[in-house]
């Protein structure tokens, strides 16, 4: 099986090269990788190398690089998103909504089999926590969150590629908010900017956590994450999945994440605010638009992934988070990825990366 991968350096990237390298060891001579992205990465550093590497940018109308790295493949897995510049809607649209176009377009020229997509359970409209939501609930967004929407938006060109190519298998993860300790230093720079996480102790303790009872959420480790996506390419699965690990992370559970002594409940419109005058004044990157799809965001039940696939994760939600708050504190990324590059600090040793 020859497997494209288009953002193959990020975050779920990295992790299911390392799950497909661990099948290439189990069944040699039958898994070919190809990995495309932007910017390439060093080859000799783990799990870059073995791959046939493609640079190109998804944005490019013309798409013909894209066909050309699509020639021959049996199965692409659409991982390329982009989080920042979130000042700049009109570049985020064309990475992640019309970047999502061209690679349909290039996998339908070019005759793969087998389309698979990053969704999210940012994709699924507003909902409360209880019960659990299947993956028939509504993907159409919250219209307040700009990751929202465009998750939204790639979706209904899922579905009408779908709709379009019946001969070709499309399957989609919705999965909970990827987390790994190897990606710490991205997730820092993205949500956090470039100053705030060098200003972090090694190993985050707070005194007090202050943030709403709303905001309940998922998260799953990367591994895991890169577990489903791989079963669905081997049983050439279809339709959508649900993946999150357990438990369901609540204020509580993050005050004990954090060493926090106390938990604060405050009003969700005052976070809400001063996250938003503190992203438009640039003293941080993350927008409101990320506590509206926090608030909103249902809890997904992932009983189909577990019986359609077979699918446990490994981690815990809690492990997941302890194990990116520790990457974050301290800077760790994944050594040949330009996203995932560590951060280095003052006094930094190559052996606390």
């Amino acid at each position: 099986m020859r497997i494209a991968i288009v953002g193959a350096t990020g975050n779920a990237g990295t992790a299911l090269l390392r799950r497909l390298h661990e099948q290439q060891a189990q069944r040699p001579d039958t898994l070919e990788l190809v990995g495309i992205s932007r910017r390439l990465p060093d080859q000799s550093a783990a799990p870059y190398g073995g791959v046939e590497w493609h640079a190109v940018d998804i944005t490019d109308d013309d798409g013909g690089r894209l066909r050309a790295a699509l020639a021959g493949v049996d199965a692409v897995v659409h991982l390329a998103w982009i989080l920042q510049p979130n000042h700049d809607m009109a570049a985020l649209h064309r990475t992640n909504v019309t970047g999502t176009a061209n690679v349909l377009r290039a996998a339908r020229e070019a005759g793969v089999g087998h389309v698979v997509c990053a969704s999210s359970v940012g994709a699924y409209s507003s909902s409360a926590k209880e019960p659990r939501r299947t993956e028939d609930w509504p993907a159409t967004g919250i219209p307040e969150s700009h990751y929202s929407r465009h998750k939204a938006e790639q979706e209904a060109l899922l579905d009408r590629f779908e709709a379009e190519n019946p001969a070709t298998a499309v399957a989609r993860l919705r999965t909970a908010l990827i987390f790994q300790g190897a990606a710490g230093s991205e997730i820092g720079r993205y949500f956090l900017g470039p100053l705030i996480p060098r200003l972090l102790p090694g190993h985050i303790r707070l005194p007090l956590l202050p943030i709403p009872a709303e905001l309940v959420f998922q998260a799953i480790h990367a591994d895991d994450a890169a577990d489903a996506y791989w079963r669905i390419l081997d049983r050439r699965a279809t339709g959508a999945f649900n993946v999150a690990a357990e438990p369901v992370i609540t204020p509580v559970e993050l005050a004990r994440l954090l060493h926090a002594r106390r938990w604060l409940p405050i009003p969700l419109w005052l976070l809400r605010m001063a996250v938003d005058l503190s992203w438009r004044l640039r003293l941080q990157p993350t927008d409101a638009g990320w506590i509206a799809m926090a608030e909103g965001a249902p809890i997904m039940d992932t009983g189909r992934a577990r019986e359609v696939l077979g699918w446990e994760p490994r981690a815990s939600s809690l492990d997941a988070i302890r194990e990116v708050l520790e990457g974050l504190g301290m800077g760790r990324g994944t050594a040949g990825s330009p996203p995932l590059k560590p951060r280095n600090r003052p006094g930094m040793d190559l052996a606390d990366r």
